[in-house]
């Protein structure tokens, strides 16, 4: 009987080592998702996967490519989950970036997949840019509301405008590189120089202006639509305003880290990403994403916002982002908030 008793616990003990063992699997993700969303993603991805753990290093865009650019020697992270796309093309140009074809991924929306085969990234939703105004506290100083980006460097604004700043925010990079595109470089320096006279300062978050905006803490934020009917269906009084000229985005993409130890897991995690299951959970915070037919309709999403995308040059804004952010941060960040 003892010895019945003694082979009983020895085999609990084996299989409570061996779930231990399982339970163990550790990725590190970095990821630039609003923090509000992580545990929901990481839930979700256990549902399937109880094994693998997720331990998330979140901060803004740009903190993050930078972050990620500073470990290119000795990389910590061993999946990037929710990432600007022009980060990740500069990180696959530094062949920091282990290329691989999750299973399903010809179900996305090819636009959303990295070119190359098997690709490098592929994406999971767009964010784009909206002009965020609180149609209460504009009234209160006398505004009239702008229609197009540039109404917004008429001197009525002046200190009414808030937009992120583009070192540290994806949203403030795809408004800076779209305008470069829309405008032309000349002109689109020219432009933010003017809206620089009226902006009272930059945050380091892409949803803060419009979060403020929707506050009463200032009347115009520069920010993206998603954010802005969130809010606004929260009941803050918001126009989400479609510039006329166009509005630029971005999407939020994943890719392993080269040289991850843990390539079996992270491939295990970036396998669900693409499925419609993950979409779905991502419909949650973002209007536009790469599965079709799963987007749902958002309250309060602007009319012909989808049709004001423009013509992104996403090759454009990686290969020149580097020197985009230098002039910015020489012309224009004494007035960004402090870390």
């Amino acid at each position: 009987m003892k010895q019945k008793a003694s082979f009983i616990t020895a085999l609990a003990f084996t299989i409570a080592a061996a779930s231990a063992s399982i339970a163990e699997t550790e990725l590190t993700v970095y990821t630039a998702v609003e923090a509000e969303d992580l545990a929901r993603y990481a839930e979700t991805f256990n549902q399937s996967h109880p094994d693998i753990k997720i331990n998330w290093v979140r901060d803004s865009t740009g903190i993050i490519t930078a972050k990620l650019l500073a470990e290119r020697d000795n990389p910590q992270a061993d999946v990037v989950w929710g990432l600007a796309a022009t980060s990740l093309l500069l990180l696959k140009s530094e062949g920091m970036l282990e290329a691989y074809a999750p299973t399903g991924v010809d179900q996305l929306d090819s636009k959303f997949v990295d070119g190359d085969n098997p690709p490098s990234w592929v994406g999971m939703d767009a964010w784009v840019a909206s002009v965020c105004y609180n149609t209460v506290e504009a009234e209160k100083l006398g505004l009239t509301p702008p229609s197009s980006w540039k109404d917004l460097t008429d001197p009525q604004y002046a200190g009414h405008v808030i937009m992120p700043n583009p070192n540290s925010s994806g949203t403030g990079f795809l408004d800076v590189s779209s305008w470069l595109q829309m405008f032309g470089e000349e002109e689109g320096w020219k432009f933010m120089d003017a809206l620089h006279e009226n902006i009272a300062r930059y945050t380091h978050s892409g949803s803060k202006p419009c979060k403020l905006a929707a506050a009463g803490e200032i009347p115009i934020g520069i920010s993206f639509a998603f954010r802005g009917a969130k809010s606004k269906a929260a009941g803050a009084p918001l126009e989400i305003i479609v510039p006329s000229e166009g509005v630029g985005w971005d999407m939020e993409a994943t890719a392993i880290v080269a040289g991850t130890a843990n390539l079996e897991a992270a491939q295990t995690l970036v396998d669900f990403t693409v499925t419609k299951e993950a979409n779905e959970m991502y419909n949650t915070g973002y209007a536009v994403v790469a599965y079709p037919g799963v987007a749902k309709p958002v309250e309060h999403f602007p009319e012909g916002l989808l049709d004001a995308m423009i013509d992104n040059d996403f090759e454009f804004a990686a290969n020149n982002r580097a020197a985009i952010l230098k002039e910015w941060q020489a012309r224009y960040d004494g007035k960004s908030e402090a870390k």
